[in-house]
C-alpha cells in the first residue's frame, strides 16, 4: 500500500493532490457579488427611463418636483401646502378634460371638440339655471347631451371610417356654433344651491381646503384608473393603441370599444364644462377657446404616446400639475406676461414629443 502511494506521489503529485480542487490564480478568481449587483441595478434603472411607457412619466414627475423645487427656492410662500391644493383647485375641468382625453389618444386617435363641448355645456346650464330648473336636473341632462355627441362622434368615425380629426372638428364647430344660438352674450349664474356648490370650501385642517370640484376629480381618476388597468375594457383600449388589426385577429370588441372611448370623452368634456361653470359662475359662448390643446399637450407632456398603446392617466394628472405649477410661478412673479405660460407649453410639448420618437425609436 505504501509502495502504490509513492508511486503515484511520483507521478502527479500525490493522491491528496489529485483529489483537491486547483486554485485559480487571484486574478482569474470571479469578482465579488456585491460588484457585479451594481450594474445590474444601474441597468435596470436605465432600462426604466428608457422605456417608452415608463420614461416620460418619470421624468414628468421629476420636473414637477423640480420646477415646484424652483419657485419655494424664489418665492417663500410657494411652498406651503394650500399652494399645491389650488393646483386642482384651478385645474379641476382640465384634469377630467386631460382623463377623457387619454382614452382617446390611448387608442391612436384624437378630439378637438372638447373645449367647444366645455363652453356648450356652460351655456346649457346657464341658460337652463336662469329659467329656473333645479341643478339636480340641468348637471345629469348636460352629461346626457354630450355623451349622446360623443357616441355621434364615435359612430361617425367608425361606421363611415372619417378620420378622428375630421369627426372631432365638426363637433366642435357644431358645439361652438350651439352656444351661440343658445345666447351670443354671457350669462350669470345665480341659482342658490349651484353658487353654493360653487364657493363651498371642504377644510382639511392645518388651514388647508379644497373645494367639492377636487372630490370630484378624484373620483374620477380613480375611476379612469380602475377602468383602464383592472377591466377587459382598458386592455382593450392599450391593444387598439398597440395595433387596431391585432386586437380585431385576437376576437377583442375594437369597434365597440372605438365608439365607447369617445362617448367617455364626451362625458368627461360635459363633467369639465359644469366644473368650470362652477369656477366662473357664468356661461359665455367663447369660453375654453383652445382647451382641447392644453388637454392634448397636459397628455402629451404626461408620457401619453400619440400613436396610441402606452400612457397612463396619472401621468396625464401630472401633465396637468406641470401647466398649473408654470401658471403658478408666472403669476408669483407678476411681472411677467400670461403669454408665457404658452411659451413654455410649447417647449416643453416639442421636448416631450421628441423625448417620445427618440424612446420608442431606441425600443424598435
Amino acid at each position: 500500500m505504501a509502495e502504490t502511494a509513492r508511486a503515484a506521489s511520483r507521478r502527479g503529485g500525490g493522491i491528496v493532490s489529485t483529489l483537491a480542487p486547483e486554485r485559480a490564480p487571484r486574478s482569474e478568481q470571479p469578482a465579488p457579488r456585491r460588484s457585479a449587483s451594481r450594474p445590474a441595478l444601474v441597468e435596470r434603472v436605465r432600462d426604466v427611463f428608457t422605456s417608452p411607457k415608463s420614461g416620460p412619466v418619470l421624468v414628468t414627475a421629476i420636473l414637477f418636483v423640480a420646477v415646484f423645487a424652483v419657485g419655494g427656492v424664489r418665492y417663500p410662500a410657494f411652498l406651503s401646502g394650500q399652494v399645491f391644493l389650488n393646483l386642482f383647485v384651478d385645474n379641476a375641468y382640465l384634469i377630467v378634460l386631460a382623463v377623457g382625453m387619454t382614452f382617446v389618444i390611448l387608442t391612436g386617435g384624437i378630439d378637438l371638440s372638447v373645449g367647444a363641448v366645455v363652453a356648450l355645456s356652460g351655456m346649457i346650464a346657464a341658460s337652463l339655471l336662469q329659467s329656473g330648473w333645479s341643478p339636480g336636473v340641468v348637471i345629469p341632462l348636460i352629461l346626457v347631451i354630450t355623451s349622446v355627441l360623443g357616441l355621434l362622434v364615435g359612430l361617425m368615425i367608425h361606421v363611415f371610417e372619417v378620420q378622428p380629426f375630421i369627426a372631432t372638428l365638426a363637433a366642435m364647430f357644431l358645439a361652438r356654433g350651439l352656444c351661440y344660438v343658445i345666447s351670443q352674450n354671457s350669462i350669470s349664474i345665480t341659482e342658490p344651491t349651484f353658487v353654493a356648490l360653487a364657493v363651498t370650501r371642504i377644510p382639511l385642517g392645518g388651514g388647508l381646503s379644497i373645494t367639492p370640484s377636487v372630490v370630484i376629480v378624484l373620483v374620477v381618476i380613480a375611476v379612469a384608473v380602475w377602468v383602464l388597468h383592472f377591466t377587459r375594457f382598458g386592455r382593450t383600449v392599450y391593444a387598439i393603441g398597440g395595433g387596431e388589426h391585432s386586437g380585431m385577429l385576437m376576437g377583442l370588441p375594437v369597434a365597440r370599444t372605438k365608439v365607447i372611448v369617445y362617448v367617455i370623452s364626451g362625458f368627461c368634456s360635459g363633467l369639465a364644462g359644469v366644473l368650470f361653470t362652477f369656477y366662473t359662475l357664468s356661461g359665455y359662448p367663447l369660453s375654453a377657446i383652445g382647451t382641447e390643446l392644453d388637454a392634448i399637450a397636459a397628455v402629451v407632456i404626461g408620457g401619453t404616446l400619440l400613436t396610441g398603446g402606452f400612457g397612463f392617466v396619472l401621468g396625464s394628472v401630472l401633465g396637468v400639475l406641470v401647466l398649473g405649477i408654470i401658471q403658478t410661478i408666472i403669476t408669483f412673479e407678476g411681472t411677467l406676461s400670461s403669454w408665457w405660460t404658452r411659451i413654455f407649453i410649447g417647449g416643453l410639448l416639442l421636448v416631450f414629443i421628441i423625448l417620445q420618437k427618440v424612446l420608442t425609436s431606441r425600443r424598435r
